[in-house]
């Protein structure tokens, strides 16, 4: 696979992409941390080049921990201290989709004029700003959409905060928006401090290669650098692949350059980070079946049972109606292939 990526002309015309990258502000932050302990990988700071040029490959190769399993099998999904699968929400009862109670969560946000919703703004095809208009647009804008338009039948009646990854639950704890929608993993360990609608999108950790690569697994990676995000789930899966040289970047955004530049064969991470990324660079492609799961769920506050239960509602009316494979046909088809099924809800959390 790099014999057509080592081709100067080919390095120019990548090295030119990444400029181009670089100067449309589209950063890609890193995934949520997950703490994992240090393995021998190779960080790109470390990287040594024959030439004193950025595009050798090391000398040597390092080692990293003995392989575990390369067939792909996702991870389990997580199940709670109190037997409650981590991705159960409330059921939605009577919630219904344009229906706002007396009373209720929904009727105060409708008083106040608009939803207030936490989101990224440079997650390409998530939630990201288009440069031409301005407008921040993708998947999980359409979601937060969707839930303003069943609160006040005018889906414009948002006002959008960009937060981190990192602020995501805490902004939610302290009541300072609605909901979170940025590809927020539902963890048993989130839910103790915030809720989680049901499950709205399955992502999975997948591989990022040139498109002239014939890699199409994991098991075509023999021998290769694969670039991860430090402090990420991705990382450390990627540790436990035999044969493969794992490469630690601080962000995604630097896995990107260190792959245009030639310096590592292919990075790993969610499905809809790199569905971005392959969006931006024409010599890239998404391959290989998921790795891991990474069910994503809106963010409540903890203490507003009754707005859950109405998203859920929301979410499922979407899925029924269409407007969820409208939307992923629109913002992610091109890169993730044809649309799956929408998840299916799991309920049975007590309030």
């Amino acid at each position: 696979m790099n014999a057509p990526r080592g081709r100067p002309g080919h390095r120019r015309l990548r090295r030119r992409h990444l400029v181009a990258v670089v100067l449309s502000g589209l950063v890609v932050v890193a995934l949520a941390a997950c703490a994992m302990p240090r393995a021998a990988t190779t960080r790109f700071d470390d990287i040594t080049t024959r030439d004193g040029g950025a595009n050798s490959r090391p000398d040597g190769r390092t080692g990293h921990e003995p392989p575990s399993d390369r067939s792909g099998s996702p991870r389990e999904r997580q199940e709670c201290a109190d037997g409650t699968p981590a991705t159960a929400s409330y059921a939605p009862h009577d919630a219904e989709p344009g229906v706002v109670p007396e009373g209720s969560t929904m009727e105060r946000i409708r008083e106040r004029g608009a939803l207030r919703v936490g989101i990224s703004a440079d997650t390409l095809r998530m939630s990201a700003r288009d440069p031409f208009t301005g407008r921040i647009e993708g998947f999980d804008i359409d979601v937060a959409r969707a839930v303003a338009e069943a609160i006040f039948g005018d889906p414009g009646r948002v006002r959008f905060r960009v937060i981190t990854s990192a602020q995501r639950e805490q902004v939610l704890i302290d009541h300072e928006v609605d909901i979170v929608v940025r590809t927020f993993t539902i963890t048993c360990e989130r839910w103790e401090q915030v809720a989680f609608s049901a499950e709205y999108y399955h992502a999975g950790q997948k591989l990022l290669v040139p498109s002239s690569s014939d890699v199409r697994s994991i098991a075509g990676l023999d021998g290769q650098r694969v670039c991860a995000s430090e402090e990420t789930t991705s990382l450390a899966l990627l540790r436990t692949w035999e044969d493969v040289e794992p490469v630690a970047a601080a962000t995604h955004t630097q896995c990107l350059a260190l792959f245009q530049q030639g310096r590592v064969d292919a990075l790993t991470g969610d499905d809809t980070v790199l569905a971005g990324f392959a969006a931006q660079d024409p010599y890239a492609k998404v391959v290989g079946e998921a790795v891991s799961d990474e069910p994503y769920g809106i963010g409540v506050p903890a203490d507003q049972v009754d707005l859950v239960r109405f998203v859920n509602a929301v979410l499922e009316r979407r899925a029924a109606t269409g407007g969820w494979r409208q939307s992923y046909d629109r913002w992610l088809s091109d890169v993730l292939g044809g649309a799956p099924a929408p998840p299916t809800p799991l309920y049975g959390r007590a309030a």
